[in-house]
């Protein structure tokens, strides 16, 4: 186990040495657009809102005061990560009532559709649970060569297929506290 000084010194040079994709500016506007047409959309259903801790945390709070409309707030905790770089098996932490989900229209939140497990085994479960319809809200979404088995329903901003970082999205479980948005540097 790192102590603290090293584990700081690690996480800075990650910062370092990454690429910046999506500057503070670019990031913003890409929050803009995607509020709009999630209120074109849904500003009219009294939608359930749902983010997936703890990478929706900094694209929600964003997000939430562009959203001009009466909606409803929950929060669902499920992991595939940790502190690892790779995905694993899910971890399902909280997912709220049934009660709360039978017959609403249905927005999860989340900082990004990597290969979309995650996103499509919360789809599936609120749509089990009784949701009219269920939406998917990403802030990035990564753009591979393998298919997904779901696609978001609304985007702010593709990234490239590295691991990126920032506005919600960690790197070993540092960084999430950024505004931008960067990428760890190809290993050659």
């Amino acid at each position: 186990m790192m102590n603290i000084d090293t584990k700081r010194s690690h996480t800075q040079a990650m910062l370092d040495n990454a690429d910046l994709l999506f500057d503070e500016s670019q990031c913003r506007s890409a929050l803009q657009n995607l509020a709009d047409r999630i209120s074109a959309d849904l500003g009219d259903k009294y939608p359930l809102l749902l983010p997936v801790m703890g990478g929706a945390v900094v694209f929600t709070g964003q997000l939430l005061p562009l959203l001009r409309f009466p909606l409803d707030f929950d929060y669902v905790h499920v992991s595939r990560y940790g502190d690892k770089l790779e995905g694993g098996n899910f971890n399902w932490l909280r997912m709220p009532q049934p009660e709360n989900i039978r017959g609403r229209h249905v927005v999860v939140l989340d900082d990004i559709l990597d290969e979309g497990h995650t996103m499509a085994a919360i789809k599936e479960k609120l749509l089990e649970m009784g949701a009219a319809s269920c939406s998917a809200a990403v802030f990035a979404n990564k753009l591979i060569s393998k298919p997904k088995p779901i696609t978001a329903d609304y985007i702010g901003l593709n990234v490239p297929d590295r691991y990126v970082f920032g506005y919600g999205m960690d790197a070993a479980g540092a960084w999430r506290n950024l505004g931008e948005i960067y990428a760890l540097k190809n290993e050659s």
